[in-house]
């Protein structure tokens, strides 16, 4: 056997590891998919002219960009159900990680918003456009486009992070790997095996972004 790198035993362990990156993907789309609705939701209201939503909205986001992930899904996962909150591990980590960055998202949002031309708001507000119209019809297109670019980095940098949901018992492809070295000693194979399918999907993800990105460019 070589003791380097075990070409039949990364080949027979493949099948779980594929498994756990299958389960680690879903947890990155549906995370970022919450993150991306309420990162927006998050960014109107910190823009509002209404002081007690604004502040308290800017305070939530400050605090939770401030704090670790793996302590905010920590409190979510061990803490919570003290007080009568309680979440499996994927449900935890899931709203944990889709949180923490949603409040980096709604910054991105908020910088797009703020790009997009003062005459475009007065137009919308001369037309008596409602609020909901002159986001969704007005400013959203022009606001989207150029922060696409920043939205993928977060997408790539969430896949990366979804290790940390391991403290909360949650098997993700990381875990998964431990767990495979742990019954046989052998790490090698099953940390590199690893690595390799977190730059294959990364590559994937921010090459999926360049071309979203080349679609909806204005020509």
């Amino acid at each position: 056997m070589n003791h380097f790198f075990d070409m039949k035993y990364a080949l027979s362990i493949l099948p779980d590891l594929l498994r756990a990156s299958m389960y680690t993907i879903g947890i990155t789309i549906i995370g970022f998919a919450i993150a991306l609705v309420l990162g927006l939701v998050l960014a109107i209201m910190r823009r509002s002219d209404v002081q007690f939503i604004a502040k308290p909205t800017a305070l939530f986001i400050e605090f939770i960009r401030s704090t670790p992930l793996l302590i905010q899904v920590y409190v979510l996962f061990y803490v919570a159900p003290i007080y009568g909150i309680t979440m499996s591990a994927l449900t935890a980590g899931t709203i944990g990680i889709a949180v923490h960055y949603a409040c980096y998202v709604s910054e991105v949002y908020r910088a797009g918003l703020n790009g997009v031309a003062r005459g475009q708001w007065e137009a919308a507000c001369a037309l008596s456009l409602s609020p909901w119209r002159t986001y969704s019809g007005v400013i959203l297109p022009q606001a989207i486009r150029p922060i696409i670019p920043a939205l993928g980095n977060y997408l790539v940098a969430m896949f990366k992070d979804t290790p940390v949901l391991s403290a909360i018992t949650v098997v993700e492809l990381m875990q998964q790997a431990k767990n495979i070295g742990s019954e046989t000693f052998r790490y090698l194979e099953p940390i590199t095996m690893t690595g390799l399918f977190f730059l294959l999907i990364s590559v994937t993800f921010a090459s999926g972004v360049r071309h979203l990105e080349r679609r909806v460019r204005l020509p």
